[in-house]
């Protein structure tokens, strides 16, 4: 299963990818809006772990365009 972390906090978001990665699911990360929602259209996730307050477009406004596609 793949899998999309958004988080801006690069610590957290190593651990997150760590911890997923050691359970077996294949683990990409965005530290930003922009680069989350660019990963998100373009890659084939199963599950979204998504922050909400995020530089660039936070969580919702990222959600929200997703959805519109």
């Amino acid at each position: 299963m793949k899998l999309l972390v958004v988080e801006d906090e690069v610590k957290l978001a190593e651990y997150l990818r760590k911890g997923l990665t050691e359970e077996g699911y294949v683990v990409d990360v965005a530290h930003n809006g922009v680069d989350g929602l660019h990963l998100a259209m373009e890659g084939d996730h199963s599950l979204l772990v998504l922050d909400s307050m995020l530089p660039g477009i936070d969580g919702l406004g990222l959600l929200a365009a997703l959805r519109q596609s």
